[in-house]
């Protein structure tokens, strides 16, 4: 009897082969001949499931938003109770690089992102999902902080995301570039945070 394949599983296999790519060589001139070779598989076998390059690429990226999901998950739960200011803390150090996998989830959403923004048509169609979700999430939490009284009333809950993320992703780029190291990048994200939050009185 011929083995069932699992087509999804055959899919994950080749977007994470891009991924592995992304995270060490960039996207800039990964071809799929090269996913190919990556995932342990034909080129053919790639074409099949993905046929064009920009498809491997947006199915990567959604692979990629899971794992980086998974890991905001692990690290909000690791605080103990859910809050505000929790979802905030484990969102942000999750995403920044700190530990082997975070290195190389950022370095991988770099590839993509140097990829994406150097052909606007691309970014046009994929380049913000995954930061407006983030920034979208964030702005919840600290207006949610704010009804509780951990966030000043003055404080803008939408600016106050976008800063931190942009914060964030400056102090990953710190990281990735060896300015300051995981640790260091953590103090100064950490020393925001402590700013923009309060305990109740």
């Amino acid at each position: 009897m011929p083995k069932r394949v699992d087509h999804e599983q055959r899919r994950r296999q080749i977007g994470e082969a891009l991924l592995r790519i992304a995270s060490t060589r960039g996207l800039q001139s990964a071809t799929m001949r090269e996913v190919a070779a990556e995932a342990g598989v034909s080129l053919r076998l790639v074409q099949y499931y993905f046929h064009t390059k920009e498809e491997l690429l947006v199915a990567a990226l959604a692979y990629l938003g899971e794992q980086l999901t998974e890991r905001v998950s692990a690290s909000i739960r690791a605080l103990g109770p859910v809050t505000a200011r929790s979802v905030v803390h484990g969102t942000l150090t999750a995403v920044l690089p700190t530990d082997e996998e975070s290195v190389r989830l950022t370095r991988a959403y770099t590839g993509f992102y140097t990829l994406v923004f150097s052909d606007p048509e691309l970014a046009e169609r994929h380049g913000a999902t995954y930061p407006d979700k983030l920034e979208s999430l964030l702005a919840r939490n600290i207006a949610a902080a704010q009804e509780t009284g951990e966030v000043a009333a003055d404080v803008d809950p939408a600016l106050a995301a976008a800063a931190l993320l942009a914060l964030t992703n400056g102090l990953g780029s710190s990281v990735l570039g060896g300015q300051r190291d995981g640790a260091a990048a953590l103090r100064v994200l950490e020393d925001q945070l402590g700013r923009l939050f309060h305990r109740p009185s």
